[in-house]
């Protein structure tokens, strides 16, 4: 008989995920919460209570039962939500609390099949490499000696204490958002919280702050109405139409933690990340000047993702300010926060942070600053993009996703290991963060491809600064990928 190897436990971009009855399941839980608190013990953190929450998927509220069992087995005490929370508000916890880390069970935006396990250190942000490394070896190790299934407990059991940290969380948001300027404006809001984990939180900040709030899919539903609860434009068709019917100022969408944010402007166009991005940098300088946040008094900068809009670098020109260029993931972004480096931070997949605030993306917060721009500004968005593209100049920019088998994304990167040139333009240089290898064509055209950290794909990226330069670009790199695989 042969031994079959198990797969291995691994944590992406952000956290561990996997589809549920397959690899997720209550003992690779069980395991994963294990060694956390053998983290966390190796890290000198007893004392502290750790946070466990929880998204709206199936049976993540019975498996973060689960994992504050292992945890108090261990001696931790916990301090489990008493509801599905987003994952800000999750990170926002840790700090409130003094906690030593936080589990929360959740696989974000990915389709409703999958779950996962995130794991946020005390200073509240995504766990970094060197940490998830040390987890990921030490549950290698566990599952190869046979350990797995022990229970590891301790002398003391720790406590289970059910908490709610709604109201700590928005009564933050009002030390870093001008809730008079939205409730002047008396904003017309519809949002789409995508079945998911901002119900009673977006909708409850904004009806605070004045506004006349319209809600799609605020029901729970752990099929997610049959998609991925992703707030890319693809996805916000009914708000859209919604918005289109009914005169809004604005329609803000979240999704399934509410980590992520979707914007339409007042006439149902949609706002990219990239976009958003640039505009709210330049409004936390320009608008909000010295009221702004802590980092922009002492000129912070801008952290976006290595595949992020170079659009953000020309607003930075314009005032002086540092750009942080990081990997994928929102982990990097999460520690210049922490270290206050930065007015803000960003990636292109939907994620977005500011100075002053929890060191880890926020939904909610993005869509709050959004419809603060708008009351304050009292421009829809598009025309404030419009203004900002006229003063700093455009960028041109596209991602397109190939979902491949693993083996074929294997196939993909070895053919990508000696290019010099793609598609007859020469790379004149090439830089490498975290791994990632982006190629300049110029000094204002550049390209990615590489394999997502959490699904199946391959990412391809392009900026140029005219239209037909990029998407002459993406026509290469489509080739060079081969749409077969």
């Amino acid at each position: 008989m042969i031994a079959t190897v198990p797969d291995p436990i691994v944590f992406g971009t952000s956290g561990w995920r996997a589809v549920i009855a397959e690899q997720f399941t209550f003992a690779h839980v069980r395991l994963v919460v294990r060694v956390i608190g053998d983290y966390l013990a190796h890290q000198g953190m007893q004392g502290r209570p750790v946070v466990v929450g929880y998204d709206t998927r199936f049976l993540s509220d019975r498996f973060a039962r689960e994992a504050a069992g292992v945890l108090a087995a261990q001696g931790w005490d916990v301090l489990i939500a008493n509801r599905d929370v987003p994952t800000p508000v999750v990170s926002h916890a840790i700090l409130d609390r003094r906690a030593a880390g936080a589990v929360n069970i959740t696989a974000s935006h990915n389709p409703p099949e999958y779950n996962g396990v995130k794991f946020s250190p005390a200073w509240g942000g995504p766990a970094l490499p060197d940490t998830t490394r040390w987890i990921e070896n030490r549950i290698a190790a566990r599952r190869a000696d046979g350990a797995a299934r022990e229970n590891h407990t301790t002398g003391r059991r720790g406590a289970v204490e059910p908490f709610d940290p709604r109201e700590a969380y928005l009564t933050h948001l009002r030390t870093v958002i001008d809730s008079a300027a939205i409730r002047a404006a008396k904003l017309r809001v519809a949002i789409d919280v995508m079945h998911g984990t901002a119900r009673g939180y977006l909708d409850a900040a904004l009806r605070a702050d004045g506004c006349e709030v319209t809600v799609l899919h605020e029901q729970l539903d752990p099929l997610f109405g049959g998609s991925a609860p992703d707030p890319s434009e693809r996805r916000l068709t009914e708000l859209a139409a919604l918005m289109r019917e009914g005169r809004y100022h604005l329609g803000l969408a979240t999704d399934g933690d509410a980590d992520r944010f979707g914007v339409l402007d007042a006439d149902g166009t949609y706002i990219t990340a990239n976009e958003v991005l640039a505009l709210a940098f330049q409004y936390l300088i320009e608008t909000r000047g010295a009221n702004t946040v802590r980092a922009s008094r002492s000129k912070g900068g801008v952290a976006r993702s290595v595949a992020t809009s170079h659009l953000v670098d020309l607003v930075a020109a314009r005032y002086g300010r540092a750009v942080y260029e990081t990997g994928v993931g929102f982990k990097y972004i999460g520690r210049l926060i922490a270290d206050g480096k930065l007015v803000v931070g960003g990636e292109e997949a939907q994620g977005l942070a500011i100075g002053g605030h929890v060191p880890d993306k926020d939904g909610i917060i993005a869509c709050l600053l959004l419809a603060e721009m708008v009351a304050r500004t009292g421009k829809p968005l598009r025309r404030q993009l419009e203004e900002l593209t006229a003063a700093v100049g455009a960028r041109h920019y596209r991602r397109i996703d190939h979902a491949l088998p693993a083996e074929r994304v294997t196939a993909v990167l070895a053919r990508l290991r000696h290019v010099t040139s793609i598609g007859g333009f020469p790379i004149i240089h090439q830089d490498e963060v975290e791994g990632i290898k982006k190629w300049y064509f110029d000094e204002s055209s550049w390209m990615i491809i590489r394999p997502s950290g959490t699904e199946p794909v391959v990412r391809l990226y392009a900026e140029a600064p005219t239209i037909e330069r990029m998407e002459a670009l993406m026509k290469a790199g489509v080739a060079l990928i081969g749409a077969d695989g």
